[in-house]
């Protein structure tokens, strides 16, 4: 499950960059256990102006016994997040027991490491090639004038694709800007291989296919505007892009960006993120968003009512969840897939719910130019998966618990 990490204390730091060093102690105060908890480092707070000269970084866990340090390293990365060719963060994950406290060892170093972790997320963009080889690319970026379609069809896959070993997802690189999902029967980074466009043979093979059909609805939360009471797409702007800022082995951020949307009568200029952490099936999205009394305005996302056998609820604090079963691909109309939707909306970006034909709706207002939700996913062709509603609907409220419950960390000169 995904927790938001706060940080309790900061304070400026003397640089020796060649081995700059600090002390992070992560401390879970729920009662219960809690696994992959992400844990992401400013590094300009504690690296300073000398922040270019970072070139690799290692994570120790710190032993309880006494200053020894344990002989090993964490998988983390480095992640320039603004494209200055700078790192940004430094990101990794930990378990933590419940009530419990872990300490450790950061190191910051201007020599590059040789290290290699195994990849739990990953993040890529292919563009469609006539000659069929589908060439890899960081970033694109439309003038608003195309039609929607062919920015749509000129992506491999229709979008950014990301995923954790557990599921996998795709932004739509068109007006919709819609959030498709990925099911996979067995924990594994597949989507490089099947780009979302999985045969019956990938099924049958184990490994996985789409598993949602999101019409005109907001689908696995995607964001919306809202006008006249409904939702609405990113219609009419100057340029739209996407760009892949991270992919490795703790953690994946895709970004899409919207300059110069007409909304509302105004133009605003949008930047989304969506990042995925290593053992988890749920995106934490942030928005940024700017331009006149920006604050006054209203959005909205939520999940959709899913196609057949619906069951799904909408709570007043703005938790929202469904289930039941659809048809991905209406040319092959005797696949059916089960799927769970689950969104959250933290209290200071929530206005209100609303549920209409085919929607849980919530309805979101910027705080400072900023907007933060949750969204997590379930196939039910997991094999250790949720086998009902009320399995799925369970976790969506301990999912909550733990987000309005944070671990939180420390760091400290070491």
């Amino acid at each position: 499950m995904k927790h938001i990490i706060t940080i309790l204390a900061t304070f400026a730091l003397p640089i020796s960059i060649s081995a700059q060093t600090f002390t992070v102690r992560v401390t879970n105060p729920s009662n219960q256990n809690r696994k992959d908890v992400p844990i992401v480092i400013d590094l300009h707070k504690w690296v300073g102006n000398r922040i270019s000269s970072v070139l690799s970084a290692e994570v120790i866990p710190l032993s309880q016994k006494g200053n020894v340090w344990e002989d090993s390293v964490l998988p983390s990365q480095l992640d320039d997040l603004d494209g200055d060719l700078v790192p940004d963060e430094l990101a990794f994950v930990t378990d933590m027991p419940a009530q419990t406290t872990a300490a450790f060892k950061v190191v910051c170093s201007s020599v590059s490491s040789q290290k290699q972790f195994r990849p739990r997320t990953a993040a890529f963009m292919k563009v469609w090639d006539r000659k069929y080889r589908y060439p890899y690319i960081n970033s694109i970026e439309y003038q608003g004038r195309n039609e929607p379609l062919a920015t749509y069809d000129a992506i491999y896959g229709h979008g950014a694709q990301w995923e954790s070993e557990l599921v996998g997802f795709r932004v739509y690189m068109d007006h919709r800007q819609s959030i498709d999902i990925y099911g996979k029967p067995t924990p594994q980074l597949i989507l490089d291989q099947t780009n979302f466009y999985a045969t019956r043979e990938d099924w049958a093979a184990g490994r996985g296919c789409d598993i949602l059909f999101a019409g005109q609805s907001v689908g696995a939360a995607s964001f919306r505007g809202y006008v006249n009471g409904q939702p609405t797409y990113v219609d009419s702007v100057a340029a739209r892009g996407q760009r892949i800022i991270a992919s490795g082995p703790v953690r994946a951020i895709v970004e899409v960006t919207d300059k110069g949307w007409y909304y509302h009568g105004k133009s605003l200029q949008m930047r989304q993120l969506y990042t995925i952490y290593a053992g988890h099936r749920d995106v934490q999205v942030d928005i940024s968003l700017a331009g006149e009394a920006i604050d006054n305005e209203t959005f909205c996302t939520g999940v959709q009512k899913i196609e057949l056998e619906n069951e799904g609820f909408l709570f007043i604090d703005g938790l929202a969840g469904s289930w039941g079963k659809n048809v991905p691909d209406k040319a092959v109309e005797d696949w059916v897939e089960g799927v769970g939707l689950g969104v959250y909306v933290p209290a200071p970006y929530l206005v209100s719910t609303k549920e209409d034909s085919l929607n849980y709706l919530t309805l979101l207002r910027p705080h400072n130019g900023h907007i933060t939700y949750h969204l997590a996913i379930c196939a039910l062709m997991e094999k250790e998966g949720f086998r009902d509603a009320a399995q799925w609907f369970a976790w969506l409220r301990h999912w909550r618990e733990q987000l309005n419950q944070p671990c939180t960390f420390k760091i400290s000169k070491k």
